[in-house]
């Protein structure tokens, strides 16, 4: 049995992670923190989900780091700059370990592998990505990781749209990419990856209509964790 603490256990994803601990046969509650939660109720858990701000979720990990506990980050906001710290405090705590996933849908893992190996052929490459009104930033945790593996897999090639980065209509650059957010009620959440070439466009596009997309991936995540060390980056690292 996986004792699990939830970080966030009052918000959309904490109460989707709440059900899916409470009806899962392999798993058990811990403790499901709030912001008035003192933190070391996380303590004793064999694995922490962490669905808080992205103000509030350095010290979440860094705290779990340093007592050699497990945690899963759903919460939006970790960038490369952010995940090379996490390496270097994780390598003074080899037993602890941190699994970063931007995203937990399967079918968004796909479009984001498809995008990397699309962006190779093609030089001219935009992000459209949607989510309701309720999601406080943009652009989403998604959308850049997607523009930094388009990035990785351009590495040695002419970077995209870096003219972009001073306009300011464009969105905002990340990795050379132009990132466009939209947050409007009715929608759940919406990714659009497009790509130009000479007459033709093509449209990676992913769509989730209810948080139940995300189940599979958070169960897989918290089962992957309870073995794991170090850095993991990616619903891929899991399945």
């Amino acid at each position: 049995m996986i004792s699990v603490a939830i970080l966030g256990a009052s918000g959309r994803m904490g109460a989707l992670t709440l059900e899916l601990v409470n009806d899962a046969a392999n798993l058990s509650l811990h403790a499901k923190l709030n912001s008035e939660s003192e933190i070391s109720q996380m303590l004793g858990a064999d694995v922490i989900v962490d669905f808080t701000l992205p103000d509030v979720s350095p010290k979440m990990v860094e705290f779990a780091i340093e007592h050699d506990q497990k945690i899963v980050v759903g919460t939006s906001g970790w960038n490369q700059n952010k995940l090379a710290g996490l390496d270097r405090l994780l390598a003074l705590h080899p037993k602890a370990a941190v699994l970063v996933i931007p995203n937990f849908s399967i079918g968004s893992m796909l479009a984001q592998g498809f995008a990397a190996q699309a962006a190779k052929y093609f030089d001219s490459i935009e992000i459209i990505e949607a989510h309701h009104a309720g999601k406080i930033d943009s652009p989403s945790g998604t959308a850049v990781r997607t523009a930094e593996e388009i990035s990785k897999a351009r590495s040695g090639m002419v970077q995209p749209l870096l003219t972009g980065v001073d306009q300011r209509a464009r969105g905002e650059v990340v990795a050379g990419i132009p990132i466009h957010s939209i947050r409007v009620q009715g929608i759940s959440a919406k990714q659009d990856v497009l790509f130009g070439g000479d007459s033709e466009v093509l449209n990676i596009s992913h769509e989730v209509s209810s948080l139940r997309a995300y189940s599979n991936g958070i169960r897989l995540a918290i089962e992957f964790a309870v073995s794991a060390t170090g850095l993991h980056v990616g619903l891929d690292k899991v399945v």
